[in-house]
């Protein structure tokens, strides 16, 4: 009976913590879409910026072309041709950012006739056509709902400087409410911003993606990347079996050979002095307990067993033993390889265990699928200066990242903050 009532009574908070979960889990997956609109608009405003510049260009680009029908402008089609370029390797370091980097295409021809014959340039070309018209459309078209936002959202405040209201919805506003329906109206578009927001900023992205990105038959920088890989894949290894041969040698074989001496001298002991033997015994005990929790350090340090749970319990693990207070936000709308959530598990534990010694007061780690990929980002608020490439772990990091054709960026200006950021093909 006692039984029953205390298992009644406990049924009301489990309900509580359910609520609770679902409520922090609601209130992540809204902070993840808010910053994604945000990176979204970020992008628009650059892809803006690339897509007015491509259209300048565009313009020079008819121009010489006009010139050349009268010999005149063969003289400059390579001067073109490297403006052409220039403003396609700007909108490439732009997508990358966002996305899978995109290499830059390299020194432009040098004569007209080079010109004509590249079978980059006239991708280019291409890219300058559609970025300069519809990129630059599309991106007007992004920002019109965040001004329409600032617009009405900001209304109440100044709808007594004239009768018309800003939207198209209203003809007039008689007063305060009508003014604040405005306002609600300005909030439907940011809502409205925060879900069509990321597919436009993709769209704008489409051309240079599709057109900018190295051609399949450019083996030559294909086969650089791969031998490169390889060869991070193998100090990888070895550098892991170095790291697991030490952890045995130094750690559990040492323990055992101590409770095998102290096994020895028990034997040795028991009959003349039993007491003595028993304390060797605990002692021997005592080792092999220590020599078991050491391999089961080892053990978890190779693929820790908490990932067959999946990377988004393991990172929230994780953020449960961080050094300091850590915020987790997942979205991973798939499961990657075993050895890609290793990866990036690995990745997230080193950089949240260097936070102890950055004097960061909050570490916040994200995780997201996108286009096939896995995203990490470690950001904490810590003192910076990092060094990724100083035989720190983070260097081990990078190259295990690497080996797997993933990308390692760290940001860790002198006074912070630190960011790291991981990207990983899912299906390696």
């Amino acid at each position: 009976m006692d039984g029953d009532q205390a298992a009644v009574a406990q049924r009301p908070a489990r309900r509580g913590e359910l609520g609770q979960t679902a409520g922090q889990s609601l209130g992540q997956s809204l902070a993840h879409r808010l910053r994604r609109a945000v990176d979204a608009l970020e992008q628009i405003l650059a892809g803006l910026a690339t897509g007015v510049l491509a259209l300048l260009v565009l313009v020079a680009v008819l121009a010489v072309a006009a010139l050349c029908l009268v010999g005149v402008g063969v003289l400059v089609v390579p001067t073109a041709a490297r403006l052409v370029r220039a403003v396609a390797d700007r909108e490439r370091s732009r997508v990358s950012r966002s996305g899978r980097p995109l290499p830059p295409a390299g020194v432009s021809p040098g004569t007209a006739r080079e010109v004509v014959r590249d079978p980059v340039v006239r991708r280019e070309l291409g890219w300058l056509v559609l970025h300069g018209t519809v990129g630059v459309v599309v991106g007007l078209i992004g920002l019109t709902l965040p001004l329409w936002v600032v617009q009405d959202v900001t209304y109440p405040l100044w709808y007594r400087a004239t009768d018309h209201a800003p939207s198209v919805v209203f003809a007039r506003v008689d007063g305060f409410g009508d003014a604040l329906l405005v306002a609600l109206l300005g909030l439907a578009f940011a809502a409205l911003f925060v879900a069509v927001g990321p597919a436009v900023a993709r769209l704008q992205s489409w051309p240079g993606r599709a057109l900018l990105a190295p051609l399949g038959g450019d083996l030559t920088r294909r086969v650089a990347e791969l031998v490169s890989t390889r060869a991070a894949a193998l100090d990888a290894h070895a550098a892991e079996l170095r790291r697991i041969e030490r952890s045995l040698h130094d750690g559990s074989q040492n323990r055992l050979v101590a409770a095998n001496v102290l096994i020895g001298a028990a034997r040795r002991a028991v009959v003349r002095d039993p007491a003595t033997a028993d304390e060797l015994l605990e002692k021997a005990q005592a080792a092999t307990e220590q020599a078991l929790a050491e391999l089961r350090g080892v053990v978890r340090s190779i693929l820790p067993p908490v990932l067959d749970r999946g990377l988004a319990e393991a990172l929230h693990g994780l953020a449960v033993g961080s050094p300091v207070p850590c915020v987790v936000a997942v979205d991973l709308a798939e499961r990657c390889a075993a050895s890609v959530e290793a990866t990036a598990y690995f990745a997230a534990a080193e950089a949240v265990s260097n936070t102890r010694h950055s004097g960061a007061r909050q570490v916040r780690v994200d995780a997201r699928t996108v286009a096939g990929e896995l995203r990490l980002r470690v950001a904490d608020d810590g003192h910076g200066g990092a060094d990724g490439r100083s035989g720190s772990g983070l260097t081990g990091i990078r190259r295990r990242v690497e080996a797997y054709d993933g990308t390692f960026r760290l940001d860790s200006p002198a006074g912070g903050p630190t960011t790291v950021e991981v990207a990983l093909p899912c299906g390696s």
